[in-house]
């Protein structure tokens, strides 16, 4: 699933690519399934003729600022937002294309079908239950609410709290493990556990992990397109989500998999010893 710096990615790459300012003239749904509301025809009615004053974003979701309105997009798993040239080839699973003044279109795709759009209503009502719940970026999470949810969560592996977007926001299994990594905490540790260094550590590794990967266009393994189409390059530098059995590039012991929280999880076990 795309996380924080693939979405910001996509975000930055529509502005550069001109989307700022441009009208929507038309709409069109090819697969209903991915707009979760209004129903599709109100949908299509209510984005034409509407401009795209600039594009947001918040946690993994995207949020197209339209006047009074904003379109919030989240790309789940394989969702891929861009934007292209009217004649060029409609590639299959693309579920919607908005027609924009300037004679291009921004298209949707997504081979899973989980992602979609949301027309939020003018009172900021029927937003997606998730995006009223978001916790703070990963920037603005300080020291003081890390130490408050690890005391909340005290029994809970580390791991399950960077994953829980009330608690921060944007992160997903990638950046997780190679936060941790740059910590040297495991994943299984509970948050309870950890010392207050350890706690800094972990804070301030999230933050640098994120910047480094927006430094490469984030990470694409098999779907990730960013706003004019083109993969990212952070899956060269990972440290150890995707890595089991090859060496870590701190010690040399072999990068371990294993389940934290429901997710398969990386970690070296000689830099990330569970027993601390």
């Amino acid at each position: 699933m795309p996380e924080l710096p693939e979405v910001e990615t996509v975000r930055r790459t529509l502005l550069e690519g001109g989307l700022g300012g441009l009208a929507i003239r038309d709409v069109q749904v090819r697969h209903p399934g991915a707009v979760h509301w209004p129903e599709p025809q109100r949908f299509a009615q209510e984005l034409r003729g509407s401009r795209i004053d600039g594009v947001e974003r918040r946690g993994k979701f995207l949020l197209l600022r339209l006047g009074d309105r904003t379109l919030a997009c989240h790309l789940r798993m394989t969702g891929r937002l861009w934007l292209s040239d009217a004649e060029a080839e409609l590639p299959s699973h693309t579920h919607v294309v908005l027609a924009l003044s300037d004679g291009r279109e921004l298209r949707f795709r997504d081979v899973r079908r989980f992602g979609g759009f949301t027309l939020l209503e003018r009172d900021g009502s029927m937003a997606p239950p998730l995006l009223g719940r978001l916790g703070p970026e990963p920037e603005d999470l300080g020291e003081d609410a890390f130490t408050e949810g690890c005391r909340r969560h005290a029994r809970s592996p580390i791991k399950a709290l960077l994953l829980d977007q009330s608690f921060v926001a944007g992160l997903g299994n990638i950046y997780a493990d190679e936060a941790l990594h740059r910590a040297r905490v495991h994943p299984r540790r509970t948050c309870g556990s950890l010392s207050k260094q350890e706690r800094r550590a972990v804070r301030l590794s999230l933050r640098a992990v994120l910047r480094d990967a927006l430094g490469h266009r984030g990470t694409t393994f098999l779907d990730f397109r960013d706003g004019a189409g083109e993969p990212g390059a952070f899956q060269a530098f990972l440290r150890v989500y995707g890595r089991a059995g090859l060496p870590c590039p701190r010690c040399g012991t072999p990068v371990a998999k294993s389940r934290v929280a429901g997710r398969g999880t990386h970690f070296c076990p000689r830099c990330q010893p569970e027993g601390e």
